[in-house]
């Protein structure tokens, strides 16, 4: 109109300037604060590959210690690095016992044939036996004596690591009892665990007094009540998983001061305590939740039960290696039954390899029925 002038139109610059400005100053303080998470990743891409936005560790609930920090580098470093590549690939048998090796001449029928894919390692914790079998002959490592319930059994399972470690051919570590009988040909074992992406390690939450009841304010900060767990000690393990054991020495310490007998409060056991809280905390997402070691806690007492000659039948065995649920029993009152299937890479596969506890006496059964048991 004459004599008027038309309001210029800013709208759309002034947006733009206040948007450039918002992202500028964003940008800023992503250089001059680093997130702790990979959120950059989220924002500009679908994933980050060998960069500086990598996957991290379970993200802690509050400030890290120093000595925490330190830990979960070095236990990050170890589980993002590949293994060296072993033209040999084997697996550790490593046996704690307190001398003898009642059922040496079943894992020689077990073992014979096999002698380039597995490694043998016995700690005594009482006395020196003599061996037999050509497998076990000098394979005696240095030993500790052991108590039940005492730190010095945790100690006796690192020491056996320690020494089957040395080996870079052995990838697979598991632990066996002097107790213990294998359920299947060393074929089927043998593929069971080395071509499997975890560790068979047990691990489960027990709100009862004999789990998450014997946990200690102590353990504070670096292990919280939340991630306080409970399982058997007969693990198997890949060889990542063996060197972060090596490597810790933080929350090792917290079990071995502060998870033991008392008479001044709850009885803690680390055996059995130690590993399930240690992965769940740094890899949960690495074990099995299970041990493939089958164990029959039904009877409810505070040990197994323990398998007599007459127990011992082709019946026991084939019902044994037909489980495909794990089962773990919480000390609440009333008890409660926790069943899980057993995954074998997502697949439900029967969940054990070896079973305890069997009387020495059962050995000339056992050997009667190896050849048809370990065929089921």
């Amino acid at each position: 109109m004459p004599g008027s002038r038309q309001r210029p139109y800013l709208k759309p610059s002034i947006y733009i300037i206040i948007l450039v400005s918002l992202v500028s100053i964003f940008l800023v303080g992503v250089y001059v604060y680093p997130p702790r998470t990979s959120l950059l990743c989220y924002i500009f891409s679908s994933g980050c590959i060998n960069g500086a936005f990598e996957q991290h560790l379970p993200v802690a609930s509050r400030e890290l210690t120093d000595e925490e920090t330190a830990a979960r580098v070095v236990m990050k470093e170890i589980l993002k690095r590949p293994l060296a590549h072993s033209k040999n690939p084997k697996i550790a048998f490593m046996f704690l016992t307190p001398g003898s090796l009642p059922f040496e001449k079943l894992w020689h029928k077990f073992f014979d044939g096999h002698d380039d894919r597995f490694s043998v390692y016995v700690h005594a914790s009482r006395e020196k036996v003599p061996r037999v079998s050509p497998h076990f002959v000098g394979r005696d490592i240095r030993s500790e004596k052991v108590a039940w319930g005492e730190i010095s059994m945790v100690d006796a399972e690192k020491r056996l690591l320690a020494n089957a470690l040395l080996d870079p051919d052995n990838q697979y570590f598991v632990l066996i009892s002097e107790t213990c009988v294998p359920l299947h040909d060393f074929e089927y074992i043998y593929n069971y665990l080395m071509f499997t992406n975890v560790s068979y390690i047990d691990c489960f939450v027990d709100p009862g007094p004999h789990g998450s009841g014997r946990y200690s304010e102590r353990m504070l900060p670096e292990i919280e009540k939340k991630d306080f767990r409970k399982g058997s000690q007969w693990f198997s393990m890949k060889r990542q998983h063996a060197i972060i054991v090596m490597a810790d020495s933080l929350y090792y310490t917290k079990f071995k001061r502060y998870c033991k007998r008392t008479n001044d409060g709850p009885n803690c056991y680390a055996d059995e305590h130690y590993f399930p809280t240690l992965f769940h905390m740094i890899d949960p997402g690495g074990i099995a939740n299970w041990s493939v070691t089958h164990v029959d806690w039904s009877e409810g007492k505070w040990h197994p039960k323990s398998y007599r000659n007459q127990d011992v039948t082709y019946e026991l065995l084939r019902n044994i290696t037909s489980l495909d649920e794990s089962v773990h029993i919480t000390s609440t009152a009333p008890r409660v039954m926790i069943l899980r299937p057993c995954l074998w890479n997502g697949v439900k596969r029967p969940c054990h390899l070896f079973a305890r506890k069997f009387y020495p006496e059962t050995l000339g059964r056992l050997l009667h029925l190896f050849s048809n048991y370990t065929a089921v």
